[in-house]
């Protein structure tokens, strides 16, 4: 009977559903700074994003750069989509936040590219973006409600969560919410600031670098 008891145990260890519970993360990562000349440009670019410096944003976008995955393609498309002569376009903040989570380079059709944040660019196959998200911060607590007066059930640092995909509904961005609801690796339900959370199929940006200058290829969300 003991050994019976033992084979079951390991069998329940093994299966995916328990294995998708352990605790996994994802770290910080910044390969920019290794490339100078992307170094600079990334800074050329945050400045110009902090600014809304429209015409420089214009000068460093591929002919051909993707800005959805329904096939839009190209500088006017992303004139279209980002509206970026409003006032109320959400195309620098983007910029700010995306550049400012680090990236790494990466082999796209055999070029070399530089895709950020992190969070996208080396999000690990095994975990499906549709249902895991990572923590980007050390110490993040979760709670038991969303609510910065409700107990903390747990601590988190750069952890690999899986999420309720229900609680987007209608929610085209999946960003916009103030809490997200997780599932902790004991199997607690709690919920986390949307500051510390993201998604990895939520908005990146890639670059590449054509006769000696850095190109904006794709500023996408989705998959």
């Amino acid at each position: 009977m003991q050994v019976w008891v033992l084979l079951l145990a390991l069998l329940i260890l093994g299966m995916p559903g328990h294995a998708a519970m352990q605790t996994s993360k994802l770290y910080p990562v910044d390969e920019g700074p290794k490339d100078r000349s992307f170094k600079l440009f990334r800074e050329r670019l945050l400045e110009a994003a902090r600014k809304r410096n429209e015409e420089f944003i214009l000068s460093i976008l591929h002919p051909d750069i993707e800005s959805s995955f329904g096939g839009h393609k190209g500088i006017q498309d992303f004139k279209d989509i980002w509206q970026i002569d409003q006032a109320n376009t959400k195309l620098w903040q983007t910029l700010i936040t995306v550049l400012s989570m680090g990236g790494s380079f990466r082999n796209i059709e055999g070029k070399r590219h530089f895709c950020a944040p992190y969070v996208s660019s080396r999000w690990p196959d095994e975990f499906d973006a549709y249902y895991y998200w990572a923590i980007i911060g050390k110490n993040v607590r979760a709670r038991e409600r969303p609510s910065v007066a409700a107990a903390v059930v747990a601590i988190l640092s750069y952890d690999i969560v899986k999420v309720d995909p229900d609680q987007f509904a209608g929610n085209r961005q999946m960003m916009s919410n103030d809490w997200i609801k997780i599932l902790t690796a004991n199997g607690k339900e709690a919920y986390v600031s949307s500051k510390y959370i993201r998604n990895p199929i939520g908005y990146r940006a890639c670059f590449k670098k054509v006769k000696g200058r850095w190109l904006m290829t794709a500023l996408l969300a989705g998959d």
